[in-house]
């Protein structure tokens, strides 16, 4: 069957990047008239042409999201299970060279944080390990997940890559969505940065999305590490490709988007390509130019004053108060982070900060009776 390797193999790192360059005023213009954007458009969208065009690619930004998304902004939270990483890669802190406490949360711990998050105020829940397949596995996710499903409106995992199959058994547990990042799509990059354990397979993260999309997940979230390669207009280009690819092969799959770029953590790098501010608002509101239906994501990896200027414009789903690390809300453990956030606020306080900027914060839109998944066993 076909995956978005094929597509990827005609795509050339090099060209698109020159592509991008030798995009001029005229067709950032070009591009910001068109009635539907085109993969050409967003090359223009993402150049350094576009710079001098943040406002009117913000206005008609904002314009999209509120004809399709109305004034609400969704809220979710990170739950992270497990720090326990078989992998050795050098921009995460869960890194297994990385000497730092490891803790896998029991049933116990599980019910604790469940409990914690729910009095924030929270229903949709992320699910996030470091990635083991033998101790934080299907046999772990088996056993814990239907439990939690049935505390929370809407489930979603950031976990290893799975099988078709092992997607399609979690979907009938609840499962919503699940977020997989391919963190860079330039291939000798990849290899740079992932230096031991199945996470070193590039191959079998790139399908991963065809994997989800064949077993009926109703979400999918994709993603770059920004600042991992040496251009980040290009990973970011590479994420339309695998959109498009994705939207025309899974027409029934929902997707969404998240810009994370580069944190402190322990054993981390430096970004080898640096995105300001600026920029990352172009990225964002070129994206919501290109798929205004798609969910656009922002963390808190970002700072509360960028948050607050930038969801208005093109944002729809946000994190508050991320705890990045196992029994992080109903405890508290720095040492065990996978990185530090920074955006800091309580719930509340992001919430109170959308609703002066005339936003809706949604704590809960969705209930499982409607039938979006199937219901845990």
């Amino acid at each position: 069957m076909a995956t978005f390797t094929e597509r990827w193999r005609e795509l050339h790192w090099d060209d698109i990047a020159l592509r991008i360059n030798s995009k001029t005023a005229a067709d950032v213009e070009r591009a910001l008239n068109a009635r539907r954007v085109t993969r050409e458009d967003m090359l223009a969208l993402l150049s350094p042409a576009a710079a001098t065009y943040l406002e009117p690619m913000a206005q008609k930004a904002q314009l999209l999201t509120r004809q399709r998304f109305g004034n609400t902004v969704n809220f979710y939270v990170p739950l992270y299970l497990s720090n326990l990483c078989a992998n050795d890669c050098t921009y995460c802190g869960f890194s297994m060279s990385n000497r730092l406490k490891r803790k896998t949360l029991n049933d116990e711990e599980i019910e604790r944080e469940c409990a914690a998050i729910r009095n924030l105020g929270f229903t949709h829940l992320l699910l996030v390990t470091g990635e083991h397949q033998s101790k934080v596995g299907m046999d772990y996710f088996r056993r814990h997940l239907p439990a939690i499903r049935r505390q929370f409106s809407s489930l979603q995992m950031e976990v290893q890559p799975l099988s078709q199959a092992d997607y399609a058994e979690l979907r009938g547990l609840g499962l919503d969505g699940v977020m997989v990042y391919q963190e860079t799509y330039h291939e000798a990059t990849y290899a740079r940065h992932h230096l031991r354990g199945q996470k070193q397979d590039f191959f079998w993260r790139l399908e991963t999305p065809d994997r989800l999309g064949r077993a009926g997940i109703d979400k999918i979230g994709l993603g770059a590490l920004i600042g991992l390669s040496d251009n980040w207009r290009v990973d970011c280009y590479m994420v339309v490709e695998h959109l498009l690819w994705l939207q025309q092969q899974y027409w029934q799959s929902r997707f969404s988007i998240s810009f994370p770029r580069l944190r402190p953590c322990a054993g981390g790098i430096e970004p080898a390509s640096l995105m300001d501010e600026r920029q990352l608002v172009q990225v964002i509101c070129a994206f919501r130019l290109l798929a205004p239906e798609v969910e656009l994501s922002l963390s808190t990896r970002e700072s509360p004053r960028f948050r607050d200027s930038v969801v208005p414009l093109a944002i729809n789903q946000v994190s508050a108060w991320s705890r990045t690390q196992p029994g992080g809300y109903a405890d508290s453990h720095s040492e065990l982070e996978q990185f530090s956030p920074h955006d800091n606020r309580t719930p509340e306080q992001v919430a109170r900060a959308l609703a002066q900027a005339g936003l809706q914060p949604v704590w809960k839109d969705w209930d499982g009776w409607l039938g979006r998944a199937a219901q845990p066993r």
